[in-house]
């Protein structure tokens, strides 16, 4: 693992022109968009296909993954000078999501969660799991990749996606609340298509949420969500309403949309949304505490004329529960219609800047604030 914090910026642009690789740690993520005052730059740059983040509490950052080899990576001293990236564990079964509770990570497969005691400690031979939850729902693999969070009431949170683009599938389009240990499993919301992000709202203890619309609609219809989970037991409108408003053709008589919860933010179509986060560091200026940060990952099927969404982190303010803007905080991931990277999942850090993973350069970017920069 190389880092260039210490060296000049063309220093390590050379070296990294001689090792062929694209960028070293360290260096500024020069092609990413900023408001004034703020800069990007690599935190660590090999990291195949980054998806989900936790941060223990010793400073190690863990990493899960899509595709590849079924591998969780453990990046040690992630925010100090010299980070290592290390393999945690590899042969699992789509490990994306992971999250650090009382000295253990937890990571979700298709269908199961498993939690590996003393995650920051050095063990002899390989990590065995303890298996907490052994038989979530699967069907097909579709939408079956899960994000896992720690909610502040102590509880493990677990997405469960339809199997499909839209179909009405009883034991899916749920989100799931259980202890750590797997027991006391619930169903607290229903009619979510699938959602790869949460977040608790940091003065009200709340539950938001983003989740990805339907495909196969039109290049513009319908909007993807961001979602407020006022209390348990709301359903949000999968598979018969879309973005609050818009009736599915096949399973609209399955409800009203007036009956389902509406968004609390409609976001563009087919834009995504991945990792969301409330900000609640002290870097970045006073008008972003508690203001809700987006990944969005990006596009895949809006016709070549319509162009691509996404690609972005986006902001979404808020005036209590109410959204009162929704724009672009950090751009670039799109030059044309040329993908340069595609963000997933945000962090952050005790410091105060927000961490982001990229699956498509298989990086971890740093985003930082300082006054007249």
């Amino acid at each position: 693992m190389s880092s260039c914090r210490s060296l000049t910026h063309l220093f390590c642009l050379v070296l990294a022109l001689l090792a062929g690789t694209p960028a070293l740690a360290g260096t500024p993520a020069d092609f990413l968009r900023l408001p004034p005052g703020f800069k990007a730059e690599i935190l660590v740059a090999d990291v195949p296909k980054a998806r989900s983040m936790a941060l223990g509490d010793a400073g190690t950052l863990f990493v899960g993954t899509r595709f590849g080899a079924g591998t969780v990576y453990a990046i040690h001293d992630a925010l100090g000078e010299r980070p290592q990236v290390t393999t945690f564990v590899q042969g699992l079964k789509v490990p994306n999501g992971v999250a650090f509770h009382k000295g253990a990570l937890y990571v979700a497969e298709q269908w199961q969660v498993a939690r590996f005691p003393q995650a920051e400690q050095q063990v002899a031979g390989p990590r065995v799991p303890e298996v907490i939850a052994a038989d979530l729902p699967y069907k097909n693999g579709l939408h079956a990749w899960k994000y896992l969070a720690f909610g502040p009431d102590g509880k493990l949170y677990v997405p469960l996606g339809a199997p499909c683009n839209v179909c009405d599938e009883k034991d899916f389009g749920q989100i799931l609340r259980m202890n750590p240990d797997g027991s006391g499993r619930e169903v607290i919301a229903r009619g979510v298509r699938n959602s790869v992000g949460m977040s608790w709202h940091p003065q009200t203890g709340e539950l938001w949420f983003t989740d990805n619309g339907r495909d196969m609609l039109g290049d513009d219809v319908p909007a993807c969500e961001l979602n407020r989970m006022a209390k348990a037991g709301l359903d949000f409108g999968f598979p018969y309403c879309h973005g609050g408003d818009v009736v599915d053709p096949e399973f609209g008589a399955l409800g009203s949309c007036a009956q389902a919860e509406p968004p609390v933010q409609k976001l563009g179509p087919h834009v995504a949304p991945l990792g969301v986060r409330f900000y609640t560091g002290t870097m970045f200026p006073a008008e972003y505490r508690n203001q809700v940060f987006i990944a969005e990952h990006g596009s895949w099927n809006r016709s070549k004329e319509a162009g691509r969404t996404g690609y972005r982190i986006s902001l979404v303010r808020l005036k209590g529960n109410s959204a009162v803007s929704y724009e672009t905080f950090a751009e670039g991931w799109l030059d044309g219609d040329k993908v340069l990277g595609r963000p997933v999942d945000l962090l952050v850090a005790p410091d105060g800047s927000l961490l982001v993973s990229d699956d498509e350069r298989g990086a971890i970017y740093r985003i930082s604030y300082q006054p007249g920069g």
